[in-house]
């Protein structure tokens, strides 16, 4: 596709919270990923023949217990790799800074949520910027988050929940962690568009751009293994 980024606009929507018209931008994406990327539409066609027809309920209990409540991980790329470390509130401001000059809405949510965030990618007119964005931002974080749905994690998770709530968002065996697949599509198109490498965060990035102070904090976590590949 070159250096038009509109389809990251798209992308955007398998991430937002299920509403009513939730199924039909679903199947726009997969149509969009099955004429242009064929092993991103292979790794979103499971999610799409769910999610296209799912009762919404059912969808927002599955986003809810993904992403939100007693989730198994969040779309809050910043926290993804920092948590609550002083360097998320860095990224945050540099984030916001560019929304701005993009022009982007981040609505209710904040910078570093993943919508959001591939809007930003979608706008973006620095090509320097954006590649240092995705490669040191959005794909390990991705990374993590795919992580996080190992089914060995997800059982630890919930036995604490289990131990710290009287309940727990009921977990469907089949769908309950459908959204990895749209995740791994994302993933697919990131690395195909900017080349992204599992070791890419480990390059300390240059000084003075995006992300001039965090870039060795990154290649630490690295170093840690705390930035795994999530196993498919």
């Amino acid at each position: 596709m070159g250096d038009d980024w509109n389809q990251y606009e798209c992308l955007s929507d398998l991430f937002v919270y299920p509403d009513e018209h939730f199924g039909g931008r679903v199947v726009e994406v997969q149509k969009l990923l099955d004429e242009t990327f064929t092993p991103a539409a292979e790794e979103l066609h499971a999610f799409t023949s769910y999610a296209s027809s799912a009762p919404l309920v059912e969808m927002e209990e599955i986003y809810t217990r993904s992403f939100d409540v007693q989730a198994i991980t969040t779309l809050d790329l910043g926290y993804v790799l920092f948590g609550d470390d002083y360097k998320r509130g860095e990224l945050l401001v540099n984030l916001n800074r560019e929304h701005g000059r993009a022009a982007v809405d981040c609505g209710t949510e904040l910078a570093d949520h993943l919508p959001n965030v591939l809007r930003l990618i979608a706008a973006m007119d620095d090509g320097e910027l954006l590649r240092e964005l995705v490669r040191r931002i959005v794909a390990p974080a991705l990374r993590k988050i795919m992580a996080e749905f190992d089914g060995k994690r997800m059982d630890k998770k919930d036995a604490v929940y289990r131990k710290h709530h009287k309940t727990l968002i009921d977990r469907s065996e089949q769908y309950g962690v459908i959204y990895v697949c749209a995740v791994r599509a994302l993933y697919s198109v990131l690395e195909r568009d900017f080349n992204v490498e599992p070791d890419e965060v480990q390059h300390a990035p240059q000084q003075g751009r995006f992300l001039q102070s965090i870039g060795t904090e990154m290649t630490m976590e690295c170093r840690k293994g705390n930035c795994d590949v999530a196993n498919r």
